[in-house]
């Protein structure tokens, strides 16, 4: 055992420690709720539950609105995706492209959003709701969530552009391509892995929003956020938990899609001005 420790040397015991603890402390909450949403019942301090139920998949299911909430979740989402694909792909190309002035401010200027507590500003977008009749609307809660993600369907599709060479593109113009050609061939299906992790990034962050879908959508439209909170405020943690692993489900699948089909060098480089 001693030339084994040795052999592999104290730094890579080191590293092998820390890396457990970040599993166990990753991990750990997670497996924690799967546990719970499948406990019927579960008392301190046995390690495990000494019954295992569905019961508590159905009593949410039962729920009210539980359902309806769900299916407006990514109603909700796959609009406000789509919408923003259409709005600021080609914001992404103008600042990857074009040379303006103030570019990059404007560019910078997306990251307002994210640079305070969000409550503050939906309050103030509430007020101006108020005054356009948007409240309690649906065109106000995907207003209000396309907010939210502007900085993902901007910053990333942008570094996207710019890691395409403007060399491929000229090549392609000098064949006679048109330059919507070239941009449907060459250029659109380079970016794509970036407008994939922002859309992405959108998609679950729209599922995840509930402050401004609370002051802007409430009482006709209550997403997935807002009836867990209701849920675990109201109801034993087994029931949260089993709406927590329904919220959080999409997110794990599109992450490990992300991961799968986009490297982190893209990822990353959404986030430089360059």
């Amino acid at each position: 055992m001693n030339w084994y420790l040795k052999a592999i040397g104290p730094r890579k015991i080191v590293e092998f420690i820390i890396l457990v603890v970040f599993v166990i402390f990753f991990l750990g909450p997670l497996l924690n709720l799967a546990i719970l949403a499948f406990t019927g019942k579960w008392n301190y301090p046995d390690v495990l539950p000494q019954e295992w139920s569905l019961k508590w998949w159905t009593f949410v299911f039962q729920q009210e609105d539980v359902a309806k909430s769900i299916g407006l979740s990514f109603i909700i989402a796959f609009i406000v995706t789509g919408l923003s694909i259409i709005l600021c792909i080609p914001a992404a190309y103008a600042f990857a492209r074009i040379r303006f002035p103030l570019s990059r401010f404007f560019l910078f200027s997306f990251l307002l959003t994210h640079a305070f507590p969000k409550m503050g500003l939906y309050v103030t977008i509430a007020v101006l709701f108020y005054k356009l009749n948007l409240m309690n609307t649906m065109v106000g809660v995907v207003l209000i969530h396309m907010i939210n993600v502007l900085m993902y369907m901007t910053w990333i599709p942008t570094a996207a552009f710019r890691n395409v060479h403007t060399a491929q593109e000229e090549s392609a113009r000098d064949v006679g391509a048109s330059p919507f050609r070239v941009f449907r061939s060459i250029t659109l299906p380079m970016a794509m892995p970036g407008i994939f992790v922002a859309s992405i990034f959108t998609f679950l962050n729209s599922l995840d929003e509930a402050q401004g879908t609370f002051l802007v959508g409430i009482p006709n439209y209550k997403t997935m956020p807002i009836i867990m909170y209701s849920i675990i405020a109201d109801y034993p943690a087994y029931a949260g938990a089993v709406f927590s692993i329904i919220l959080t489900a999409p997110t794990i699948i599109l992450l490990l899609a992300a991961k799968r089909f986009v490297s982190a060098d893209i990822m990353a480089s959404g986030f430089q001005i360059k």
